[in-house]
């Protein structure tokens, strides 16, 4: 799968990741293609950057990843070079000093034009989901999505999305609770619901991020849709 560069510099590496393609390995044995194996191959000095990513209990190469991304999911990714860089990004991503903004493809219509979700985020079982009343939520942490339309349709609509928190699965999970699931999701998405014609993936997109460097530059990179999921969009604007 082809993985494009978006910005680089001495310091760290922002790449634009497609859809289907795992960021870490699901342990030390799993030889499948991910974004780390392909880091590694690229900058073979950046295999030992950041603390080591435990997965089923084993240790793997971080390789400078600070912060992850849905299988299914494509967009903007960034990766630190060196440990003073990568220490320093966490710190902002911790502090929520980093902006991102995904598109999100919905079925229905947010009751509100512009909305934050706060809504604490968990594990039901092996599944994510938010506090319940009554129920038994393991690992719950606070989790804020603020999210915009950004266009509408018939039966969907196209939303700006912007956590303020990194849980996984939380814009999935978010969306799905006000009843807005986003199309193509095998997980939390509705089952036999009808999706635009074309679409084989999960409909969300890391299309921006925004930030201060170390050295006090501050950067906003984007990067344009996929053709598959620009083409959805231009279909459903002529339905």
């Amino acid at each position: 799968m082809q993985i494009s560069k978006v910005y680089e510099d001495d310091n760290l590496l922002v790449i634009n990741k497609p859809a289907g393609l795992i960021v870490h390995p699901k342990n030390a044995s799993d030889i499948q293609e991910s974004v780390v194996s392909w880091l590694i191959k690229e900058y073979p000095n950046i295999e030992n950057v950041g603390e080591p990513f435990i997965a089923s209990g084993t240790e793997s190469p971080r390789a400078g990843i600070v912060h992850r991304l849905d299988k299914d999911t494509s967009g903007l990714l960034v990766v630190a070079k060196n440990n003073e860089t990568f220490y320093y990004l966490k710190s902002l991503f911790q502090t929520r000093k980093i902006q991102k903004h995904y598109y999100a493809l919905v079925y229905g219509r947010p009751k509100e034009g512009h909305g934050i979700i706060d809504a604490p985020m968990g594990r039901i079982g092996l599944k994510r989901t938010i506090k319940l009343d009554g129920s038994k939520l393991i690992d719950g942490k606070s989790a804020i999505t603020e999210y915009e339309i950004a266009k509408s349709f018939d039966k969907f609509t196209l939303l700006d999305v912007a956590p303020k928190t990194g849980r996984t699965h939380q814009i999935r999970v978010h969306l799905q609770s006000i009843g807005c699931p986003i199309v193509g999701d095998p997980i939390y998405g509705p089952k036999g619901w009808q999706k635009p014609a074309g679409l084989t993936r999960l409909f969300l997109h890391a299309y921006k991020l925004e930030f201060t460097t170390q050295d006090g530059k501050s950067l906003v990179l984007e990067c344009e849709l996929p053709l598959e999921l620009k083409t959805i969009l231009e279909d459903l604007s002529r339905t």
